[in-house]
């Protein structure tokens, strides 16, 4: 499944060429992809196992958001995580701290994003604090000026919110502007 939804967040334009990245939960294992790997041609080389405490031996080949999706996991009962840059979810985070889709599919799947802000945006500890009650809340989260954390019990279901964000994010930027 990663393989596919790697795929698909680029061709969605979810992420850029080396951006982004996913990880699924097996009781105390991660597997996460691995620091700068390109999503849409993974390899099996690209998923590194580790665990979910610091320390464990694939720790320095995983995403730098590790310390993100530990802490989502630890947190939440989520068993995937997809974190993509999603555009105009990203410019309508810079002024708003939610997301309010106006479209049907995005109100019903949604309903509300909230935006939080860290001055560290990219596998910070200040970001494994924010995500996670965030997610508690909501189906996905944007980091401001950053990108989304989406959290299911698959990484379809991340990829659905992901998506579905990315649609109703620009949805509600034409509206606004018409």
């Amino acid at each position: 499944m990663f393989k596919q939804v790697g795929r698909e967040l680029f061709l969605a334009g979810l992420i850029t060429s080396h951006g982004g990245n996913m990880s699924v939960r097996a009781g105390d294992r991660i597997f996460i992809t691995r620091r700068g790997s390109m999503l849409a041609n993974l390899e099996d080389k690209d998923i590194v196992e580790t665990g979910l405490e610091e320390g464990d031996t694939g720790d320095g080949l995983a995403s730098r958001e590790l310390v993100v999706h530990r802490a989502i996991y630890r947190l939440t009962p989520s068993l995937a995580v997809v974190h993509a840059h999603p555009r105009y979810s990203i410019v309508l985070s810079l002024s708003r701290d939610e997301i309010l889709p106006v479209d049907s599919e995005g109100s019903y799947l949604l309903e509300r994003v909230p935006v939080v802000t860290a001055q560290q945006t990219i596998g910070s500890a200040e970001v494994a604090r924010l995500v996670p009650p965030a997610l508690k809340l909501s189906k996905i989260v944007m980091l401001r000026g950053h990108g989304s954390f989406a959290a299911g019990q698959s990484l379809e279901d991340a990829y659905q919110w992901t998506s579905s964000l990315e649609a109703s994010s620009q949805i509600l930027y034409l509206a606004e502007r018409s």
